[in-house]
């Protein structure tokens, strides 16, 4: 073999092995960019998942808040309409206040009978030989008036004995209210209490139309607000 077949040998082994490392690196590219393809949508996926997440996450936070916010002005809604309600029961009170006033002022021939009455209910109560009584100064004399039937009507009721009762004509009850002047006040009746003072009857008009509001409150809320519900 001379020199010319040894060199066209070389030349086409040469030749052979550049193309097997061509073909070698066509694969190995292929199988790059493959394997970047793959792990390039592994992370694009990746991040979209993230994004998912996050955004149901953010999502839900949205949703929180605004559930939240509805609570809290369904319940500011709510306590309007109950501070409405209330401030109305209370002017109520306060009108019926200011009427009781006038039971004394206005209506003696009325309240005559009625500080009778008080007593007995008062005496009832008490159930007591010796009672000691309480009033308003300017109503002082209609009690001395009233006083003794009171105690004949009670004693023949109860059929018991005619108690003892004590008119104290040195510590009155307080007037009625005045504009502008706070502290405390009645508009009328009576404070009966046994001697020893440990039994107290408080029959006061103030004091009857304290009871008769707490008893008749849920009536009077039914009549002035009917099915209307705040709390639902």
């Amino acid at each position: 073999m001379n020199d010319s077949d040894v060199s066209k040998q070389v030349q086409q082994m040469v030749h052979f092995i550049r193309q097997e490392a061509e073909e070698k690196a066509n694969e190995i590219a292929v199988s790059a960019e493959e394997e970047f393809n793959i792990e390039k949508l592994q992370l694009v996926e990746a991040e979209k998942k993230k994004i998912r997440q996050e955004y149901e996450r953010k999502e839900k936070q949205v949703e929180v808040r605004k559930k939240i916010e509805y609570s809290t002005q369904l319940n500011a809604s709510r306590l309007k309409v109950l501070q409405a309600q209330d401030d109305l029961v209370r002017s109520m009170k306060a009108a019926a206040e200011e009427r009781l006033v006038n039971v004394s002022h206005h209506q003696r021939h009325n309240y005559r009978p009625l500080i009778k009455a008080l007593i007995v209910q008062g005496l009832n109560r008490l159930k007591e030989p010796s009672v000691q009584l309480r009033c308003r100064k300017q109503d002082s004399e209609i009690v001395d008036e009233v006083l003794e039937d009171a105690k004949q009507e009670y004693a023949q009721k109860a059929n018991v004995e005619i108690p003892d009762v004590f008119v104290d004509h040195e510590k009155f009850l307080p007037g009625p209210p005045q504009k502008g002047q706070p502290g405390p006040f009645c508009a009328g009746g009576v404070v009966l209490a046994s001697r020893d003072g440990r039994i107290v009857c408080e029959n006061t008009l103030d004091a009857r139309l304290e009871i008769a509001f707490k008893q008749n409150l849920p009536e009077i809320r039914k009549q002035l607000f009917g099915g209307v519900n705040p709390q639902a």
